[in-house]
């Protein structure tokens, strides 16, 4: 390969092999299509043709007719197929920026926040807002984001828990298993005017403000074996209540069935009337959850569905709008069942609760002892003040 003229007329002689290449990238149908029009600017050079004519023949400016010229000239056919990479425009942190974002957002923010912000860690670290998020996103950081808990503080957890994922995943014969809660206080909600529907482009709309319509209390028990739901609508949630419901269930139950019911410790599932049907019921035996460990309890399932579905933005005139509504879902959803199925490890829930309480003992730990140490510097301040110089 031999170049000649000046940049106004740049001619190359080619080489066997390097024209041979570059015909068959041209002739390539599956060849990138920057590597054909490169491969046609040094063709046409190195027959003759002017800058101008291969500016025209190519559709390309004359700067990248003259980069691709010089490329070439530089790397041969190689250097058509190679991209250059252009180095950032800002150059990447240091490690020990790094380093810093990462320990500001594990310690606590200054002043009176609760969580850091991009632009509170950009301040305080001297970095740009950008460079937070992405340093944020390696480290998996996610200060604005909480994730809430409770622990059981329940001594038989371990029994109850085996106790209730047992009747899930291995159900008695001939029996009918229960996950039986109530949903309280659940509220008529009309809106103060009427919202816009969903088109293209727009959201949906809804005043932020309401009228409130009463409240009613859906008692639920859904059968993890077919998945459906039997549901009744209640002013109250007492033991009363509850005992009526009880009542439509062993009505709706086969004769000859065990019932085995699933349910959280509710003072009225353990009031003393209740405990008194249940002899009278000697088919019945309860099963309750551990304490805090709403959800182990499967009806909850159908009752985030219903929330979510049909009572977040439901519009209700009154509570009868609202009772009617509910039992219109729990129809809907008995008409395509779906039987429940647990698949966490109860051996692995167990551990994660162990390891939990083991965290928490250790932070009061510590707690007791910052709160300590305070004082016993105090008394040494004020001990080595009493004590005499010399």
């Amino acid at each position: 390969m031999r170049v000649c003229g000046m940049r106004s007329g740049v001619s190359f002689e080619l080489s066997p092999d390097d024209r041979r290449r570059l015909d068959a990238i041209v002739r390539d149908r599956n060849a990138p299509q920057k590597h054909v029009w490169r491969a046609e600017i040094v063709l046409q050079s190195a027959d003759g043709l002017g800058t101008a004519e291969i500016m025209r023949r190519t559709g390309k400016s004359k700067t990248c007719v003259w980069r691709w010229q010089e490329r070439f000239a530089a790397e041969g056919v190689d250097g058509l197929l190679r991209d250059k990479t252009r180095p950032p425009g800002t150059p990447p942190l240091a490690a020990e920026a790094v380093e810093r974002v990462v320990a500001l957002t594990l310690a606590d923010p200054p002043a009176e926040a609760t969580h850091w912000t991009g632009a509170m860690m950009a301040k305080a670290a001297g970095v740009s807002v950008s460079s937070v998020q992405r340093i944020w996103r390696a480290h998996g950081l996610e200060p604005h984001r909480v994730r809430r808990f409770k622990l059981s503080n329940d001594k038989q957890f371990t029994e109850k828990l085996r106790d209730v994922v047992g009747l899930y995943v291995d159900p008695p014969a001939h029996a009918v298993v229960l996950s039986l809660d109530e949903k309280s206080q659940i509220q008529a909600l009309d809106r103060t005017q009427p919202g816009l529907p969903i088109k293209k482009g727009r959201a949906g709309t809804m005043t932020h403000d309401y009228k409130r319509n009463g409240t009613t209390t859906l008692f639920a028990a859904l059968n993890i074996l077919d998945g459906t739901v039997i549901g009744r609508n209640m002013q109250r949630h007492r033991h009363q209540e509850f005992i009526r419901f009880l009542n439509a269930i062993e009505a709706e139950v086969p004769a000859g069935k065990v019932v085995h019911v699933i349910l959280d410790n509710y003072a009225a599932h353990k009031h003393p009337k209740v405990r008194r049907w249940l002899d009278r019921h000697p088919r019945w035996t309860f099963h309750f959850t551990p304490t805090s460990c709403s959800w182990l309890n499967a009806v909850e399932g159908f009752f985030a569905k219903l929330a979510k579905r049909r009572l977040k933005r439901g519009v209700f005139r009154s509570v009868y709008d609202l009772q009617a509504a509910i039992n219109r879902f729990v129809k809907e959803h008995n008409d395509q069942p779906k039987p429940f199925v647990w698949k966490a490890d109860p051996d692995r829930i167990i551990a994660a609760v162990r390891r939990g309480h083991q965290t928490l003992d250790s932070i009061h730990y510590d707690r007791r002892a910052r709160e300590r140490w305070p004082d016993e510097r105090v008394a040494e301040r004020s001990g080595a003040a009493d004590r005499p110089i010399g």
